[in-house]
């Protein structure tokens, strides 16, 4: 499962990008960053999961310090874009058609055909600090990473 990545290094990615630009994770070293997996562009868990993190969106961003957002799931570019569009996500969303990015992180697919739903809080180091698996809590996941990252910040563990 996920949480095997807690206390370890995050896998180094390039994938392609709603904008189609292409991010790697190193893009973002030095910088905190939460990376969250979710299943399908438009399905209505996986919706609420985006418009939570983008409603939570500032917060990241006034944290001290702040937290880069980054969404991946297995659906194309294209779709990628119009996602994101029709939803005015502030974030990048990336494609990983073959779940390379997934299986690296240890994201798992349930009952064979069913991806799960996790976030990973990620230090400037690409420490992986906390992993999160909401496959039925959308509206849970991001109020647990911001705890986790409270938590982190106020013990003096920050990089």
């Amino acid at each position: 499962m996920a949480n095997q990545l807690s206390g370890k290094k995050a896998p180094e990615f390039t994938l392609p990008s709603s904008s189609g630009e292409t991010f790697s994770l190193s893009d973002f070293d030095g910088k905190w960053k939460v990376v969250f997996f979710y299943a399908k562009d438009g399905s209505p868990t996986c919706k609420r999961g985006c418009l939570t993190f983008k409603e939570q969106y500032d917060l990241f961003q006034s944290l001290t310090p702040p937290v880069e957002v980054i969404g991946i799931s297995q659906d194309s570019v294209e779709d990628h874009r119009r996602f994101k569009e029709d939803l005015n996500l502030p974030f990048p969303l990336l494609s990983d058609p073959e779940r390379q990015v997934a299986d690296a992180f240890g994201v798992p697919v349930f009952l064979g055909r069913f991806p799960a739903k996790s976030s990973f809080l990620i230090g400037p180091d690409r420490t992986v600090h906390y992993c999160y698996d909401w496959l039925f809590r959308p509206r849970r996941h991001v109020a647990r990473i911001l705890d986790a990252f409270s938590e982190l910040s106020s013990g003096g563990s920050m990089q």
